[in-house]
């Protein structure tokens, strides 16, 4: 029986580990738990925020044995049944602040008043690990001082490994009558202060007053935000703390922009805006760290939210006092590369991007202008366009001369090889090189590996296109018996490298392409087709000559000649179509 209450005492250790006084002074600055090893969860907060009021003022000072007493608000923290939480943390502070401001006073019995920042009764916690399903305390603001609008910060406790840190809107200041009730729901998760778009106040985006007042970035850059089919964001300086941001563009997902310190991804301060599993658009503020997920950050001083989707087309506008923190530079006069993204959500937690445009250059907020969209990097089109012609033309040429053209040139040498031979290495030769720089050129601009299908299957093209030489050097003489083991080898792995280029040729034009149609992919599509039509012919050709004797060499060289002439005819054209879009990509 004392084994079974001992192991039972183990298993609900993590429960009840922790805090449970609700001494938690040390989290008055950050609001995170002490819990080692576990994060502010990452899905929508289910608790609530409620407040009697959406604005307050200082009331009439009256003596109270030399004491001032304010108009107060009665704040709530609220669970939604069946829910439960456990443990609780709550600040006022002045929307940009750190510090408490204003003073608690108890209502409920599961609660206790902490002193923060050497202030008194400036934050109220749990006083036991019980069960709560609702928390009432009162809040009056200082009685002197700066009157600024204040935001609540709360941390809700599920459990030990479960927490949330939600901040509201702001309680605003009024030198008139303070307002009336309100209830506040506010989350600081993966998509934040959720709104029903049937409710939201709609966002009215437009390109006016771009390079006079407020900075505007957009693809293209005549873009029309009135007109939904395009991408476009703006920052606006409203004073020397805040700024009004705006962004809106076709998505399925999300939309995003980033402020960095250089033009590729990672260390980039992020805002999000995005629609959940249940179709409501939120914003999330984040910061990556490379290509992998971003860290999801509490969405900080962060007020004035519209948010809305309509036909497939999402719109955000919010006002954030956060401070642009890079780990290079901070503040609001630095300049920065801006960034924007979007691309595909599962359940409201975003996937890799679709597509990203990025600055040609730095910009400065406090500086209006209208930022132009550097597309491309000049080092991205050079390694699609050495790929391009490795493995559509330079490539196609080798394995047309070894598998159709031996018997043209048959008795034909140079410097004591067949014709075809030296042909064939010499072009293979050419598409391995061009290949390895491709292959050189991309990773000394990422730096690291990124995600996704392109760099996996360009590795393989890598890899493979490497072993066939090093096949062809080890190769049997042609009269040995297990020559044909070598030629089996040998056309398998060209044709499997083939297969794998034509893939990472097409993932890589959907990236280049910014174009609505996609005509790259589609002009590769035909280029592909030109090039199977033309294999398949020169292989009925060869077929119906392998009986004949008479005139064979001349019927032969005719026939597969004109093929493969017109074959690179058509070729080129394709080539040099997908070149120029490259190169305007």
């Amino acid at each position: 029986m004392d084994r079974v209450v001992l192991l039972l005492l183990l298993c609900v250790a993590p429960l009840v580990r922790g805090y449970p006084t609700g001494l938690v002074t040390d989290s008055c600055v950050n609001m995170l738990p002490n819990h080692s090893g576990h994060s502010p969860q990452t899905k929508p907060a289910p608790f609530t925020v409620m407040m009697d009021r959406s604005s307050y003022k200082l009331g009439d000072q009256v003596k109270d044995n030399s004491k001032s007493l304010c108009i107060s608000a009665t704040v709530t923290l609220q669970a939604p049944a069946p829910l439960t939480f456990r443990g609780f943390l709550l600040e006022a502070r002045e929307v940009g602040g750190l510090s408490p401001v204003g003073s608690f006073s108890l209502i409920s019995t599961d609660a206790q008043l902490l002193t923060c920042s050497q202030k008194s009764n400036s934050a109220v916690a749990h006083n036991s690990g019980n069960i709560k399903t609702s928390i009432q305390v009162k809040w009056t603001p200082d009685a002197s001082g700066n009157a600024n609008n204040i935001q609540f910060h709360a941390t809700f406790v599920q459990d030990f490994n479960t927490f949330w840190v939600v901040t509201s809107p702001a309680l605003t200041f009024a030198n008139g009558v303070a307002g009336g009730p309100t209830t506040l729901t506010t989350s600081t998760t993966t998509i934040q202060q959720f709104t029903p778009p049937s409710l939201v106040q709609q966002t009215s985006i437009s390109s006016a007053n771009c390079s006079i007042s407020k900075v505007c970035f957009s693809q293209p850059s005549n873009c029309d935000p009135a007109n939904g089919d395009c991408y476009f964001m703006s920052a606006l300086m409203v004073s020397g703390e805040a700024i009004r941001y705006e962004m809106k563009g076709p998505s399925n997902g999300y939309i995003a922009f980033g402020l960095s310190d250089d033009q590729k991804m990672g260390n980039d301060d992020i805002y999000i805006c995005g629609i959940d599993g249940n179709g409501i658009v939120g914003v999330q503020h984040a910061i990556s760290t490379g290509r992998t997920y971003p860290t999801i950050l509490p969405l900080g001083n962060v007020s004035n939210i519209t948010a809305s989707v309509q036909n497939g087309v999402i719109s955000c506008s919010f006002t954030s006092m956060n401070i642009i923190s890079l780990t290079r530079t901070a503040g609001f006069s630095n300049a920065y590369y801006l960034l924007f993204v979007h691309g595909p959500s599962s359940n409201g937690k975003i996937q890799i991007h679709t597509e990203t445009f990025i600055s040609t250059k730095t910009i400065n907020i406090s500086d209006p202008g209208v930022v132009q969209d550097e597309g491309v990097p000049s080092i991205v089109k050079a390694h699609g366009a050495l790929m391009l012609i490795a493995w559509m033309t330079l490539g196609s040429l080798g394995m047309m001369v070894a598998r159709y053209l031996k018997k043209t040139a048959k008795g034909k040498k140079v410097i004591g090889k067949d014709v075809w031979f030296v042909v064939h290495v010499g072009v293979m030769i050419l598409t391995v090189a061009a290949t390895i720089i491709a292959f050189i050129l991309i990773f000394s601009y990422e730096q690291q590996w990124s995600g996704g299908v392109h760099p996996v299957l360009g590795c393989l093209v890598m890899i493979l296109s490497f072993l066939q030489p090093i096949m062809a050097l080890l190769r049997c003489a042609p009269q040995h018996p297990r020559r044909f083991l070598f030629n089996w080898s040998h056309a398998l792995n060209a044709l499997v490298i083939k297969v794998l280029a034509v893939a990472a040729i097409f993932t890589g034009l959907q990236y280049l392409d910014s174009t609505t149609d996609q005509w790259l992919v589609k002009v590769m599509g035909g280029m592909v087709g030109w090039e199977a039509l033309f294999f398949i012919l020169l292989d009925v050709q060869s077929r119906c000559m392998v009986n004949r004797t008479d005139t064979l060499d001349l019927t032969a060289m005719t026939n597969e000649g004109l093929l493969v002439a017109l074959f690179f005819l058509g070729n080129f054209a394709f080539l040099v179509a997908l070149l120029v879009g490259i190169g305007s990509s």
